[in-house]
């Protein structure tokens, strides 16, 4: 069964989740995995001026580009636990949420079934909080297919790892299928962000988002493997004539969790590795943690210009 999207929209930019009837009929909602509630918490005064909701896998890395963000912004009157920025879900050991400003930095974890919770519980966040216009970006890492690691890709579509554009899960026994569509006016904001003096390349294309690390994405130095070496190049040379140009595990359900929630949405990566030359990295630390600076260095330029900042 596929989908269809029905968006709840009272005009002013305000999204409201398909749910909300049932929503209503609650008395109390406890996003238990962000450690916040509708009672207990005032939500519309916490975070009623977010605008841009930014996800990415570890905690420690979110929390670094809250930082990066209220440097950017010029914003010193953030909440702070000490010398760091509060994480709103230190009540939960499942996820951070860091807020400064208009922009919300969230960890999900690794692959779709963490990233679902997580984007739920969001999408009902910024509806009790009232948030207008806003826009979500998924900032992470990914393998590269014929890049340049460090390259920074922004998707401008989704594929499983059969190459179907949808995201799928079974609902009450039945399979449901999601339409992963991407909102193509962010792809190009993000790709006019990209400056001549930049160290990267910033490209679009095709992403793959597999269910695994290992198997799934046709690596040799898992604890199984039924394929060999010249089985995985044949599959990764298909993958880059059919125009994939990255593979992670999560953005087929971002986006079509972006798009069936009416929220505008966008994926940009980093490529640590070029999948068609190693399966591990071979880079420092100290070279990739600045390789991860990219895709953030992007999303915040757009987020820059929207705010009149730049």
């Amino acid at each position: 069964m596929e989908s269809t999207v029905n968006i709840t929209e009272n005009g002013n930019g305000l999204v409201i989740p398909q749910n909300y009837k049932k929503l209503h009929r609650l008395n109390e909602d406890h996003l238990y995995h962000l450690a916040l509630d509708t009672q207990k918490d005032d939500l519309e005064k916490m975070f009623g001026d977010v605008r841009f909701v930014c996800f990415g896998g570890q905690p420690s890395r979110m929390e670094k580009f809250s930082a990066f963000v209220a440097e950017e912004l010029k914003i010193n009157d953030h909440e702070k636990d000490g010398d760091r920025p509060k994480n709103y879900a230190s009540g939960t050991d499942r996820y951070s949420i860091h807020k400064v400003g208009p922009v919300l930095s969230v960890s999900h974890g690794i692959g779709i079934p963490s990233l679902s919770v997580v984007f739920n519980e969001i999408i009902k966040l910024i509806y009790y909080a009232k948030c207008k216009d806003v826009e979500f970006f998924r900032i992470g890492t990914c393998g590269g297919v014929g890049l340049e690691p460090g390259s920074v890709v922004v998707t401008d579509k989704a594929v499983d790892g059969e190459m179907n554009p949808y995201y799928k899960l079974t609902v009450l026994g039945k399979p449901v299928k999601r339409l992963a569509k991407v909102d193509q006016s962010l792809v190009e904001s993000l790709l006019r962000c990209q400056e001549p003096d930049d160290e990267f390349q910033t490209v679009k294309g095709t992403t793959l988002c597999a269910d695994d690390f290992y198997e799934g994405q046709a690596r040799l130095d898992g604890a199984f493997c039924e394929y060999e070496e010249e089985d995985k190049m044949k599959f990764l040379q298909d993958l880059k004539e059919k125009g994939i140009r990255n593979i992670e595990m999560e953005s087929l359900g971002f986006l079509a969790m972006c798009h069936f929630a009416g929220v505008k949405g966008a994926v940009a990566c980093v490529t640590l590795l070029d999948r068609l030359k190693e399966d591990t990295l071979s880079c420092d630390v100290s070279m990739l943690k600045k390789w991860q600076e990219r895709p953030q260095i992007l999303v915040l330029r757009h987020i820059k210009k929207k705010l009149n900042k730049h």
